[in-house]
């Protein structure tokens, strides 16, 4: 067996990538709970690509077969239920887990240099999982589906000159139909996987090369002892391969009890008008995305007023849109001497709390049905949200910090 890694690794070093990925990788030894978030995402991300794999297998792309054969699966195929629950589930676990995992990049700074890059990956990721969540959720062809499907469609024709040839050339047909739906469903099974699966590759790769950030902001390679190993720092693996399974017991936990009792989760993961077949001639009561698109969908009706000629859908279009951009330039808008939260001061700590605050109040107000007064709210959220990134220069300059430990502190 010695023999045969050796002659392997002569070809094809596996053994050195295992050791400079994972046994003689050294992270910070002060990770705590948020840290789990990333080793969750690819948990996940197994999970999706294994039931989505099997449930290809049963899955009629076309408008004619599509709902049928989500019935077939729940009902005649051998653990067809679990494996769609499981799917089903898992995206919305999925954005659970990447919001709080960004979450935990904002609140300690991991954007900052040198990690810019893994951020820039991560918003790749983000923005391709968004993608693929959309792509995926069509291909139930039920009335949400079908309907939601229509409407963020038909958001592209409110771009001038080119929106409507924009929104045919997305549709493949005038409305949503099997032309479209079987589209959807080549790039949610095959394409949007791949550049999924390179881009996380990117960003692991990008991130063992500059080392893990921790809760104290801390460059753990400053302090290293006599054979190069940093004081503050452990193998990843064993120690925190072992360390995350704590967290993946505990995840685990929690999925299985929703996944076996509550799939639905009150019409948020599977609305109610989904368990109908699409129908072009009958339009729910109420139209609205998925829970994860929610706060942009908010910010998208917050706008009401046509400016400059052009109309309020147009202009709602833009803000959704600068909504995700402005995360992307997050690396450069942050002025602060110092990474972690915890050593910032008042002015951060106070506008990262409006930020989430927003952001999950923009959610709801993103699945239930619009009102003036929810409007007004959403307008109010909106522009508290797109503070947050554009005063970050100055308030993050101006505030006073506390001073940065050496080494981090546990």
């Amino acid at each position: 067996m010695q023999k045969l890694i050796q002659w392997i690794d002569e070809r094809l070093p596996i053994v050195e990538a295992y050791e400079k990925h994972m046994s003689k990788y050294y992270a910070p030894k002060n990770f705590n709970m948020w840290y789990f978030f990333g080793s969750l995402a690819m948990l996940v991300l197994v999970n999706q690509l294994v039931t989505g794999i099997w449930l290809t297998m049963s899955y009629n792309p076309s408008a004619e077969g599509a709902f049928a054969s989500i019935e077939y699966i729940m009902r005649d195929v051998e653990w067809g239920w679990l494996l769609r629950y499981l799917h089903s589930t898992g995206a919305s676990a999925f954005f659970i887990v990447v919001y709080l995992h960004m979450f935990r990049g904002i609140m300690y700074g991991s954007y900052q240099k040198p990690r810019e890059l893994i951020w820039l990956f991560g918003m790749l990721i983000y923005l391709v999982l968004m993608a693929e969540a959309f792509m995926g959720y069509l291909l139930p062809w039920g009335q949400m589906s079908y309907w939601g499907a229509q409407v963020i469609v038909n958001l592209f024709g409110a771009i001038p000159v080119i929106g409507d040839d924009l929104s045919l050339w997305i549709r493949g047909d005038y409305l949503v139909s099997g032309i479209t739906l079987n589209r959807f469903f080549a790039l949610h099974v095959v394409a949007l996987p791949i550049v999924l699966l390179g881009l996380v590759v990117l960003h692991l790769l990008a991130l063992h090369e500059v080392g893990s950030n921790n809760p104290d902001g801390v460059d753990i390679k400053k302090h290293k002892d006599e054979n190069g190993v940093p004081k503050d720092g452990i193998p990843f693996h064993p120690y925190y391969t072992v360390h995350d399974l704590v967290g993946v017991a505990v995840f685990l936990f929690v999925f299985c009890i929703v996944v076996f009792y509550f799939p639905e989760f009150g019409g948020l993961f599977i609305e109610k008008p989904n368990f109908e077949p699409a129908n072009s001639l009958k339009t729910p009561e109420h139209i609205a995305p998925v829970w994860y698109f929610t706060p942009f969908y908010a910010m998208l009706r917050a706008v009401t007023v046509d400016l400059f000629g052009l109309s309020a859908k147009f202009w709602g279009v833009v803000v959704m849109g600068a909504a995700i951009a402005i995360l992307f330039v997050l690396p450069w808008l942050d002025r602060s001497p110092v990474r972690s939260i915890r050593y910032k001061g008042w002015m951060s700590k106070v506008a990262l709390v409006i930020l989430v605050v927003s952001f999950v109040i923009l959610g709801y107000l993103g699945v239930v049905p619009s009102t003036p007064g929810r409007t007004a709210v959403a307008q109010i959220l909106t522009v508290l949200y797109f503070l947050y990134f554009l005063l970050m220069p100055f308030y993050t300059r101006m505030e006073k910090t506390k001073p940065v430990p050496e080494r981090v502190t546990g």
